[in-house]
Parts: C-alpha cells; sequence; structure tokens
C-alpha cells in the first residue's frame, strides 16, 4: 500500500497546502501576539492563555506540516473556535477590532485552505467518502441480510 507521501502532489494542491500551513502558522503567532503583546488589560494569566488560546492550533501543527489530508479535515473544525472568536470580537470589542479582523482574515484563509487541501488530496490519494444512497443501501443490505 502506498503512503500518502508516496503519491505525486498537483501544483494546485501544493498551493492549498501553502495557504493552510502558512495562515496556520501565522494564526498561532498572531493570536500569542495579541494576547500577549497588545491585550492592555491582561485579565487572563500566562498559563490560561497558553492553554486555551494557543494549544487547539498546536495540537494539528504535525500533521498539517507533514501534509496529511485528515489532519488538514480535522484542523479546519479546530479553526472554527478562533473564526467565532474573532467575529464575537469584531461585533462586541470595538476597541480591538482591528486585531479581531486579522485574527478572521488569517482563521478564514486557514480554514479554506485546509479544506480545499483536504479535498484536492484526498481525491488525488484515493479517499473519498460514497455517495449517501450506496450508503445506505449497503447498510440496509447489510441488516436485512442477517
Amino acid at each position: 500500500m502506498l503512503a500518502f507521501s508516496d503519491i505525486p502532489m498537483s501544483p494546485r494542491t501544493m498551493a492549498w497546502r501553502y495557504i493552510a500551513l502558512i495562515s496556520h502558522l501565522l494564526l498561532i503567532v498572531w493570536v500569542a501576539t495579541w494576547r500577549f503583546y497588545f491585550d492592555q488589560e491582561q485579565i487572563y494569566s500566562s498559563t490560561f492563555i497558553i492553554a486555551f488560546y494557543i494549544t487547539p492550533l498546536l495540537l494539528p501543527i504535525t500533521g498539517v506540516i507533514k501534509a496529511k489530508p485528515y489532519t488538514h479535515a480535522w484542523a479546519s473544525f479546530i479553526v472554527l473556535i478562533y473564526l467565532t472568536h474573532s467575529l464575537t470580537v469584531v461585533y462586541a470589542v470595538p476597541v480591538e477590532r482591528l486585531l479581531a479582523i486579522i485574527e478572521l482574515i488569517l482563521a478564514s484563509t486557514m480554514f479554506i485552505g485546509c479544506c480545499m487541501f483536504a479535498r484536492f488530496r484526498g481525491k488525488e490519494c484515493g479517499l473519498k467518502l460514497g455517495k449517501l444512497k450506496d450508503v445506505m443501501e449497503k447498510e440496509k443490505s447489510y441488516f436485512e441480510d442477517e
């Protein structure tokens, strides 16, 4: 069986990989910079900031660096936390609106990059979900034949 790394990657897929990777790394740097440097009030401890703002972004970093499509797929779910956070801050905290817009751009770029890379790389590697009607027929025949 071939590993994902043995299957050649198209230039389009490679572009989405770099978009996802670069925006992911920039989002990590931005969140840390925002929370440790730009945040005037510092209402949270450093431990809290690392645990709840930075650690979720670090969880998929190894798989994103290694270009694993599954990791990109679930990293896109993690980044939705930051997308929601930035939208909330843009709406509710006018003083931090510009900082949140930067987070929103990076989170959106990472989300789109991860989704597109997972989609295209999955197709290249032969990974795909079956059509719902085919899956339902297969399950139905499995349970009815017993």
